[in-house]
């Protein structure tokens, strides 16, 4: 009887979701959606119940018309499982620009593969997929999944419009608290969205229509903080079995101190020893804390292990120690433990991790937020805080770089967890200094000795260079100065100075033809290295913010020795401009056959409002264009 009446609900949904003909006809999408679209949203609505304190079914109705192939992304015709969601009932359909029906795939027919990398040891995480490809555009693919999970702690977020260049003719949004579980939510970025919402105590109910495409800009805020978003929690929650209750941030942090970690961070004796010994003398917890983090790095690799609660609860320090490797939640609760036993603090937190910057929300808890554990080590009486990436072999201790880098995270700790940000990275420390002596020899063709160091996110951007092949380094530097034709390294090498984070590069280069000859003058760039060459789009009628995310400082100086039988017959003149965005200058100067060009760009982080998106472009134009002057040589 259960399934007779699951298949009569399913026929009257899926009845019900094709009653419109018209939205399968590429022709019935409204004119003004169809402007700069690569592909248009007919009718998109979830449909989320809570039935039982560990049950939530999630039913997702779409139709999509692909106008082109970049708008293949917008069908989304495809669902994740594990042992904790299943799918019950999943089903596509395709329809030509007429609206006729040319493929369908029933649930069997859909691809299914695992959802993880080969750096994944176990998951039971996958995905089934439509697989289809279209000769022509344009086409609609109609699609309807329904999912039960037992996960109450996780209810996704809406995001009406996918991704950029897709416009949403109709969508809407229901959710329902059949159990009283204390409904949450937060609206976010819906001003200036034709969003519609009617909720009560239990329930949501949004829409919004007509959504012209978004277009991407240069320079601004990222995708997620332009489109609207409902993020949606509940009081009480189940979480594979985990039971538990927070409706705020130091409520979550106390149960997943309680529930997730407590009880996991025994290790052997033979490691507590060992640990004993590495900081025994050292007075400085800072210096503790670097040499246990060492011991981690030199001791355990990284690998991802995502089933069950295991994808947000720690395997035990004492697995960790007998394995030798854990994911970020296993690696950094191990290296808490390690902390403990040398009798420093540490605290297990929750990021949004990724070159994107991501805040948790602070007025809104949810284990929905966060995909990254890292640990914070207090230090100065606990006024300040050190982080740490355990997942990384590679980092500097206290160096975590732009993946975690100024972000709002949970900092778990056993009195009061709470919301704080990591490291800034100043734009003034984000720096590259590059010293170069230049030989000119008499056909145009030059050698020189680069000595190039990074620090800060330059550092974070330039050291993993070191652990590639020969031909890929040499291949890098060809790349990063094409404005140099023939370019040959002759030597290069690294210092990897991990005790303040600099990275060192040090070449020798040769190239046979460097200067331009035009009619009897000759032709010579003295930016040789730090070339700019982009500059951002032109806009009509600039629409987002300025949003420059992080800052850094470029400082260059470069002796070049000029052959006996050129002459200079003329150097640029020196610039310096300091505007809202940055600085820049060069200076140049002669003395005998020897040229001294000095170099500075600095560029400021923050937000300007569009308005200042001109003088930002112009700015950037005229970095091209003063990088690109020239020495004019005379042969004599």
């Amino acid at each position: 009887m259960n399934y007779l009446t699951s298949a009569i609900v399913l026929l009257f949904t899926i009845a019900a979701f094709s009653q419109s003909k018209e939205l399968y006809k590429s022709s019935s999408i409204p004119t003004e959606l169809k402007v700069k679209a690569n592909a248009v949203v007919r009718y998109y609505s979830v449909d989320v119940s809570i039935e039982e304190e560990d049950e939530v079914h999630i039913v997702e109705k779409r139709i999509v018309t692909v106008l082109n192939e970049n708008g293949i992304s917008a069908i989304q015709a495809g669902q994740g499982y594990d042992n904790y969601r299943e799918i019950e009932e999943i089903l596509a359909k395709v329809y030509d620009a007429n609206g006729n029906e040319i493929e369908k795939f029933k649930k069997r027919d859909f691809a299914d593969h695992s959802a993880v990398d080969g750096g994944t040891l176990y998951s039971d995480s996958r995905v089934m997929f439509m697989g289809y490809s279209s000769p022509t555009y344009p086409y609609t693919v109609e699609f309807y999944c329904k999912t039960i999970t037992s996960n109450t702690a996780a209810i996704p977020t809406w995001r009406p419009i996918p991704t950029y260049y897709v416009s949403v003719e109709n969508a809407t949004y229901t959710f329902q608290d059949k159990v009283g579980l204390g409904l949450r939510y937060k609206e976010k970025y819906f001003k200036g969205y034709n969003l519609k919402g009617s909720n009560t105590e239990n329930t949501l109910d949004y829409s919004i229509q007509n959504v012209k495409p978004v277009l991407y800009e240069d320079f601004g805020p990222s995708f997620s903080k332009i489109t609207p978003q409902l993020m949606v929690a509940v009081e009480n929650f189940q979480f594979y079995g985990v039971k538990g209750k927070a409706k705020n941030w130091e409520e979550f942090g106390a149960w997943i101190n309680d529930a997730l970690l407590r009880d996991r961070q025994a290790v052997s004796e033979k490691t507590k020893q060992e640990i004993k010994n590495l900081t025994s003398g050292i007075d400085d917890p800072v210096e503790k804390a670097k040499k246990v983090f060492e011991f981690v790095q030199e001791n355990t690799r990284y690998i991802s292990v995502q089933v069950g609660i295991g994808g947000v609860q720690p395997i035990p320090a004492m697995e960790v120690d007998e394995l030798k490797y854990g994911d970020c939640k296993g690696l950094t609760n191990y290296a808490q433990s390690l902390l403990e036993i040398a009798g420093v603090p540490s605290y297990y937190c929750i990021v949004e991790a990724g070159r994107d910057i991501v805040d948790l929300e602070d007025d809104f808890a949810s284990l929905e937020q966060g995909n990254h554990i890292i640990l914070a080590i207090p230090e100065k009486n606990n006024e300040e805080l050190m982080w740490v990436d355990c997942t990384s072999q590679l980092y500097p201790f206290n160096f975590i770089g732009d993946f975690t880098d100024n972000r709002n995270v949970l900092v778990v700790k056993p009195d009061k967890s709470e919301i704080i940000r990591t490291k800034v990275y100043v734009d003034s420390l984000n720096t590259q200094n590059t010293m170069a002596k230049i030989i000119i020899d008499s056909n145009g063709g030059l050698k020189s000795q680069i000595v190039r160091k990074t620090k800060g996110l330059q550092y974070d951007n330039r050291f993993g260079i070191e652990r590639q092949d020969d031909r890929d380094v040499k291949l890098f530097y060809k790349r990063n100065w094409d404005n140099i034709n023939n370019l040959q390294i002759q030597d290069y090498s690294f210092i990897n100075n991990k005790n303040i984070a600099e990275f060192t590069e040090k070449l020798d280069i040769v190239t046979d033809n460097y200067i331009t000859v035009i009619g009897d003058k000759f032709l010579l760039v003295p930016n040789m290295f730090n070339i700019n060459t982009y500059v951002p789009s032109r806009y009509r009628s600039r629409k987002q913010s300025v949003q420059i995310s992080r800052g850094y400082l470029d400082q260059d100086e470069y002796s070049i020795i000029i052959p006996s039988k050129f002459e200079v017959e003329a150097l640029p003149d020196n610039v310096s401009v300091k505007n809202d965005f940055g600085e820049y200058s060069f200076q140049i100067k002669q003395e005998g056959n020897t040229i001294t060009y000095k170099r500075k760009l600095f560029i400021k982080r923050g937000e300007y409002p569009n308005s200042a998106y001109k003088s930002f472009r112009d700015f950037m134009k005229d970095i091209k264009k003063w990088d690109n002057s020239k020495i004019v040589l005379k042969a004599i």
